[in-house]
């Protein structure tokens, strides 16, 4: 097998495993203060993909841990998924 179809197993793997952390965490990440969605992506640096499946929670704004509730903390990791937190802002419905 060569090394670009290893790769693309593995994301398939990390794909999976991300796929079952979202649909066991979703409605507790949801009653979080602030998150608007959760979803599956790549983690983001600097607003660039790096290359790392990872669940993505939305939130409206990002605020420094000091003034959450612990339990409105999202961590930064969940059953070996990396959890990268990005800031979207509101949601508004178009019509």
């Amino acid at each position: 097998m060569s090394e670009a179809d290893t790769s693309g197993t593995d994301m398939q793997a990390d794909y999976q495993r991300a796929r079952a952390v979202k649909d066991n965490y979703e409605a507790q990440l949801m009653a979080k203060a602030n998150v608007v969605g959760v979803g599956i992506g790549m983690r983001m640096r600097g607003g660039e993909p790096v290359g790392e499946v990872s669940l993505v929670v939305m939130v409206t704004h990002k605020l420094p841990r000091s003034q959450l509730a612990p339990e409105d903390i999202v961590p930064g990791e969940i059953e070996g998924v990396s959890v990268d937190v990005q800031e979207v802002g509101e949601f508004e419905a178009l019509g």
